[in-house]
C-alpha cells in the first residue's frame, strides 16, 4: 500500500476531504450526484458489459482493421512507454485509463519510488482495471479529468490514450494534463484522426457524430501543445488514429 500512500500525499487537500477508498481497490474522489447526460460512446464506457469485454473484444477488432488497411501493427503500450521515457522512479498519470491496460504495463517499467496513477470517471472501467491490471506500483483513482485533483507540475509523465475523442471538452482535458506536467516531463496523447481525404473525413465525422465521438484533424492537438509552450511536439499518423508527444522545458 506504499504507492497508495504516496498518491494520497499528492492529492490536493480540498479533494481529499470527500475521498474514500473503495472495497474494490481504488480511491474515490467523486461525490454522487444526478447522472450527467452522456453520448452513446460515453454510455458505453460506463457500461459493465462493455468494461468486461473492452480489451478482449475491442483491441483485436482495432488490430484487424489496421491490418486490412495495410498498416504495420506495433505494440502501442511499448511505443507509449518509450515515448514517455519510462525507466525509473517517475510519477506517471494515465488519464482516462479505462481497464488499466496501459497503466499496468507502465507500472512494470518503473523502479524505486516510481508509480503510475490510472484515473477515470467510469466505475465499471476502474473495477475492471483493479481486477485485470493490479500492480504494486499502480493506483487507480475515480476522479474528473476536467479538474485533476493535483497541484501544478506534479507528474513526470502524463498520457491519455483512446479517450480524448470521447470527452465533451477535449481541450480542457489537455489543458489540465499540461498543468500537472513537471519541468522536463513528457506528455503523450493517442486519439482519432479524420484523414486527408474529404470523403473519408466526412464519412468518419458522420459516423462519429451519431455515436458522440469527436474526429480530430491533423493540427488541433499538436498546435494546442505547442501553444501551451511544450517542446519537441511530434505527431505520428496511422490509419484513423494519431499519436502526439511533447515535453516540457526542464
Amino acid at each position: 500500500m506504499w504507492s497508495t500512500a504516496l498518491v494520497r500525499g499528492l492529492i490536493r487537500e480540498d479533494a481529499l476531504r470527500s475521498s474514500s477508498y473503495s472495497d474494490t481497490g481504488y480511491i474515490d474522489l467523486l461525490e454522487s450526484g444526478p447522472p450527467a447526460r452522456r453520448t452513446l460512446a460515453q454510455r458505453a464506457m460506463t457500461n459493465n458489459r462493455v468494461a468486461a469485454v473492452y480489451e478482449r473484444l475491442w483491441r483485436p477488432i482495432v488490430v484487424a482493421a489496421l491490418s486490412l488497411h495495410g498498416l504495420s501493427v506495433v505494440d502501442e503500450r511499448a511505443r507509449a512507454a518509450a515515448a514517455l521515457h519510462l525507466d525509473g522512479e517517475q510519477r506517471v498519470l494515465d488519464v482516462a485509463c479505462g481497464p488499466g491496460n496501459f497503466t499496468g504495463f507502465f507500472a512494470d517499467r518503473l523502479a524505486g519510488d516510481g508509480f503510475v496513477v490510472g484515473l477515470d470517471t467510469s466505475l465499471p472501467m476502474l473495477e475492471r482495471a483493479v481486477h485485470d491490471n493490479p500492480r504494486p506500483r499502480a493506483v487507480y483513482l475515480h476522479a474528473d479529468a476536467l479538474k485533476l485533483p493535483f497541484d501544478d507540475r506534479t507528474f513526470d509523465a502524463v498520457c491519455c490514450f483512446a479517450a480524448l475523442h470521447l470527452v465533451a471538452e477535449p481541450c480542457a482535458v489537455l489543458r489540465e494534463m499540461v498543468r500537472v506536467l513537471a519541468p522536463g516531463g513528457r506528455i503523450a496523447v493517442m486519439t482519432s484522426y479524420g484523414r486527408e481525404s474529404f470523403l473519408v473525413r466526412k464519412g468518419l465525422e458522420l459516423g462519429a457524430t451519431l455515436c458522440g465521438v469527436r474526429v480530430f484533424d491533423r493540427t488541433t492537438v499538436p498546435a494546442f501543445l505547442a501553444a501551451a509552450g511544450l517542446l519537441d511536439v511530434d505527431q505520428q499518423l496511422r490509419g484513423i488514429s494519431q499519436f502526439v508527444t511533447a515535453r516540457r522545458h526542464g
